[in-house]
């Protein structure tokens, strides 16, 4: 049987670099660590570069060589290497789903919790089918009717970790500019009336936190745009998604991360209360039906 080439998927990287970070750490090298493995030192160049799989069985005899056996680390490591090689099932979507939402969806499905501020838009994990169609339709320049169709389709698939997910439903909390749910779709006069409905409706959810920052707000660190603060398990650091019309850019790093994390915190200070947000909400939806 002939070898398949390994697709270096996200999980794959992620746990290439770990294995990387951790021989590092050791002082080890390349070719000091492949040897005591019994491995070419290019098997071991190849897995911490996501080009090779790395059988889980691997994964404690190589990290006890690089001192490593807190047993949460090793586990970790020992899934990843298990599910490196998996396609999520937004693989099924080909080419429209393009290699950094892959990767976002990835983590997203990985992940505990996300704080998200939303400037200009309902976020997608708390969209309609409707709403993200036409959302989709006004920012893509390229797509075509079909693509726009599959977006839609993969948008509301995303949203089953709110309600349905191994391990448990990921803790959402969003912050939505009250300029997003003034949007209004001539062709469509009852659209925004359902979306708010739905935006309710999320925010009863026990994982789910909704705020809404006024249109008389104060400066705050959000008017710069969105982004996502990304939480995971133990021992995987948090990252920041930060959106723009290219897609999504990945922030990573303690010190990068803290500065996002301050900016939530003034972000949440800043906008309504939950109550509060929850009674704007139903305000501009009722205003939505005459």
């Amino acid at each position: 049987m002939p070898n398949v080439r390994a697709i270096p998927t996200l999980r794959r990287r992620r746990l290439g670099d770990a294995l990387r970070r951790h021989r590092n750490q050791a002082g080890q090298s390349l070719e000091t660590a492949a040897r005591a493995m019994g491995w070419d030192e290019s098997k071991l160049s190849r897995i911490e570069t996501a080009k090779a799989r790395m059988a889980p069985k691997d994964v404690a005899p190589l990290l006890m060589l690089y001192g490593v056996e807190e047993r949460e680390v090793v586990s970790a490591l020992e899934g990843l290497a298990r599910d490196a090689g998996h396609q999520g099932w937004w693989s099924a979507y080909g080419d429209v789903v393009d290699l950094s939402y892959r990767d976002f969806i990835t983590l997203e499905t990985d992940a505990v919790s996300m704080h998200v501020y939303s400037p200009g838009l309902i976020h997608g994990l708390l969209q309609t089918g409707a709403y993200a169609r036409e959302i989709i339709t006004g920012i893509t320049t390229s797509r075509t009717q079909e693509e726009i169709a599959a977006l839609v389709e993969v948008r509301k698939a995303r949203q089953s970790i709110l309600t349905a997910r191994q391990g448990g439903p990921l803790k959402l909390w969003a912050v939505v500019h009250e300029g997003a749910l003034h949007q209004r779709f001539a062709s469509h006069p009852n659209l925004m009336r359902d979306q708010l409905r739905h935006l309710l409706d999320a925010a009863t959810l026990p994982n789910v936190t909704v705020q809404i920052m006024p249109l008389t707000a104060t400066p705050h660190p959000g008017m710069l745009g969105l982004f996502e603060i990304v939480r995971f398990p133990h021992p995987w650091p948090t990252l920041v998604n930060v959106e723009n019309l290219r897609g999504g850019n990945f922030v990573e790093g303690t010190d990068d991360v803290k500065v996002f994390e301050a900016a939530f915190e003034r972000v949440v200070a800043t906008a309504l209360s939950v109550d509060d947000s929850r009674e704007r909400i139903r305000r501009i939806m009722e205003r939505c039906a005459t």
